[in-house]
């Protein structure tokens, strides 16, 4: 998608290429929220995670610590 907003009858458009039946009544709708998810994507993509490492390097309830400590 490009930094121009997705207009309803471009979000029918897409909705129908995907197979999807969208009623009218939700074109407004559904653009509305794709332009909102489009706008959050692109501050993500602008943070530097430098050396974080992803999210499957971590375990729920577990800690490393330095063994420098």
């Amino acid at each position: 998608m490009s930094a121009v907003e997705l207009t309803p009858p471009e979000a029918a458009r897409w909705a129908a290429r995907a197979g999807l039946v969208l009623p009218a009544e939700r074109h407004a709708a559904v653009a509305a929220v794709a332009n909102h998810i489009h706008s959050v994507v692109a501050v993500l993509r602008e943070l530097d995670f430098a050396d974080v490492p992803p999210a499957a390097a971590y375990r729920a309830g577990e800690e490393k610590h330095d063994a420098a400590v």
